[in-house]
């Protein structure tokens, strides 16, 4: 019981976080149909505190936005005896398919190495490769591979000095995300920080999904994966057949 009631006295004797996050989103639902072709989230919050704004060093604000992982396999190509062709892989083992970084000032001045790799916020933490095979040596390349390829459709994103923070206190950001969704959770992470150092985080989430026909299709093509190939079949020759028959109709 002495035991117990140390414990309790240190707990209670813990201060309380100086500064919290309260967030807020313009949506937390992201909805798909045929007719979608991307959209744009503003994510603002405050800073609860419980002591007096300290004057150095000054509060920054990093966003994240992670879309379910997956895994991905990169290949080399190199022209041999003039054709192009696959010479190397690397499978990436667990990769967000979206991920977006918003920081309030240049991310390396917003964070440092040590809490970076701690809470994987910068694109490069944020993407995991277990192991490459023996044969490859420059492995990091394609991962470097990965991340230009998903930033060159907008998936992967560092947007920096882009969070207005106003008396260290309101902050606000607009997330934008592309056409090309997968469906599922999107991880949201805010952090404060000072000085480099994460002083507090909040987690929240944005629920990405399917809906109409657009969500049908993906479920037959998860459930029945027969019929959706049947389906896809019977589309595709009469697609053929009417496009055959139209020329038909031109020539004559």
């Amino acid at each position: 019981m002495r035991v117990v009631a140390v414990l309790v006295a240190l707990f209670c004797a813990l201060p309380a976080l100086a500064e919290e996050v309260v967030l807020g989103f313009s949506k937390d639902t992201v909805s798909i149909n045929t007719s979608f072709d991307g959209s744009e989230i503003l994510i603002f919050g405050a800073v609860k505190r419980e002591a007096p704004i300290p004057d150095e060093p000054r509060l920054q604000v990093i966003i994240t936005v992670a879309g379910p992982n997956e895994t991905f396999a990169v290949r080399r190509k190199e022209k041999r005896f003039g054709i192009w062709v696959n010479t190397d892989a690397v499978e990436i083992d667990s990769a967000p398919s979206f991920y977006a970084v918003s920081t309030s000032t240049a991310l390396g001045l917003s964070l440092s190495d040590t809490e970076d790799l701690r809470h994987r916020v910068s694109i490069p933490r944020a993407i995991r490769s277990v192991g490459a095979p023996d044969t490859i040596e420059d492995a990091t390349t394609f991962t470097d591979a990965l991340i230009r390829i998903k930033s060159s459709s907008n998936q992967y994103q560092l947007n920096e000095g882009t969070i207005s923070v106003d008396a260290q206190t309101l902050f606000r950001t607009a997330i934008k995300l592309p056409a090309a969704l997968t469906e599922g959770d999107y991880e949201t992470r805010i952090f404060l920080t000072r000085g480099g150092e994460v002083i507090s985080r909040y987690d929240a989430s944005i629920y990405v999904r399917k809906v109409g026909l657009e969500r049908w299709l993906y479920r037959l093509s998860r459930e029945n994966a027969l019929m959706y190939g049947l389906m896809s079949l019977a589309i595709a020759i009469g697609a053929g057949w009417s496009a055959s028959a139209v020329f038909r109709i031109f020539r004559a």
